[in-house]
């Protein structure tokens, strides 16, 4: 089973970044997939889940931002992220296995987004 995240980086305020997580190793088609991001110095934070029927969920503090969206013919889970704010500014992780808003069976290793002027 593997997870791997990417298209993280550097954007000013108001900028978007487009994350991708692209899985392996198991029934993609047949999972609920989660991200979850880590600000500094801060424990972990669900953002956003997709079931495998796409249905979505967000958290709050995201919701008219960020949009979760999956790809089961190329086995990759997407989270398009609009209207950044540098308390967005975080490792994102892709996940499986929900056990609580804080803890997964898998996680990917993460990408970095930072937002900053």
């Amino acid at each position: 089973v593997q997870l791997v995240e990417s298209g993280g980086g550097l954007v000013q305020p108001g900028g978007s970044l487009r994350l991708s997580c692209a899985a392996s190793g198991f029934p993609f088609i047949s999972y609920y997939m989660y991200w979850v991001r880590q600000a500094p110095g801060k424990g972990l934070e669900w953002v956003s889940s997709i079931s495998p029927g796409t249905y979505t969920y967000y958290t709050d503090s995201v919701k008219g931002r960020f949009a979760v969206s999956r790809d089961n013919a190329k086995n990759t889970v997407y989270l398009q992220m609009n209207s950044l704010k540098p308390e967005d500014t975080a490792v994102y992780f892709c996940a499986r296995d929900r056990v609580s808003d804080t803890i997964y069976g898998v996680r990917g290793q993460g990408t970095q987004v930072t937002v900053s002027s």
